[in-house]
């Protein structure tokens, strides 16, 4: 592979999300041409960003969320720390395009889990999470027309990955639950309301978080402990403006609350 490429296209990416600019595409000699070269893209932001990576994220875990950016199946995107935030934040929307806010469930991974030839079992992930949490991401794309982008340009564009806000840290309770049937709300203060259950993510969080260990052991990635590990919208992505105020209601596990300016 051309690194040099690989590095241009990266480059082109990050500024323009730290710009706030739009790309109308890549340039054809920029583009990847599978979801190896496109994860290989992605990589650099880690050696951009100049701080250790935070975690990842899972996009398109629905079949509306893949209709919805043209795709055919989930992506995986790194987060960064520098856009990691926290419920008593005040969220800048800025120059955000998508202008939404997903419920979601993230997990802390206890144990680094190396790229080998088997597919992680879900009881080997399961065993592996050391901890849950309440989450909201705050997805994005530098692409002006991304649901036109494709799933290539869509994974060299961190898939659409762009501010995430960690919530509470949920007690053991949480590992007696089936969150695949854990129902979950989010809505604002104009009583705009969605609704959303754990079955929405490829079937439930812990397999959604299953599918992302075994896509990153697939491009020999390996997924280091510590990381955190968002596992994509439990309902209809809710549309924020400055000024709402913001809250994803995961019933017994309690609420997160943001306010945007």
């Amino acid at each position: 592979m051309n690194e040099n490429k690989f590095k241009n296209a990266a480059k082109l990416i990050w500024h323009s999300w730290h710009d706030g600019k739009i790309i109308e595409d890549l340039p054809v000699n920029l583009k990847p041409k599978s979801r190896k070269e496109a994860y290989f893209i992605q990589s650099y932001f880690e050696e951009f960003s100049k701080q250790e990576l935070y975690g990842w994220k899972i996009a398109a875990t629905s079949s509306a969320g893949q209709t919805h950016i043209g795709v055919s199946g989930p992506l995986a995107g790194r987060l960064l720390k520098e856009k990691i935030f926290h419920a008593d934040d005040l969220l800048e929307i800025g120059s955000n395009k998508m202008c939404v806010a997903e419920p979601e469930f993230a997990f802390k991974i206890g144990k680094t889990l190396i790229p080998r030839f088997n597919n992680y079992s879900v009881n080997e992930i399961i065993d592996s999470v050391e901890s849950l949490f309440l989450a909201i991401e705050l997805p994005d794309s530098r692409f002006l027309n991304f649901h036109q982008a494709g799933e290539f340009n869509l994974i060299a564009d961190n898939a659409c990955a762009h501010q995430f806000i960690l919530g509470d840290k949920i007690t053991e309770v949480w590992k007696n639950l089936d969150l695949s049937k854990h129902e979950v709300s989010i809505s604002n203060q104009n009583s705009e309301i969605y609704h959303g259950i754990g079955s929405n993510v490829l079937g439930g969080p812990i397999l959604a978080l299953t599918w992302l260990v075994n896509e990153l052991s697939d491009y020999n990635i390996t997924l280091k402990s510590g990381s955190v590990i968002t596992t994509g919208t439990l309902s209809t992505p809710i549309p924020i403006n400055p000024g709402d105020v913001v809250t994803a209601d995961y019933g017994m596990l309690g609420k997160l609350n943001l306010k945007f300016v």
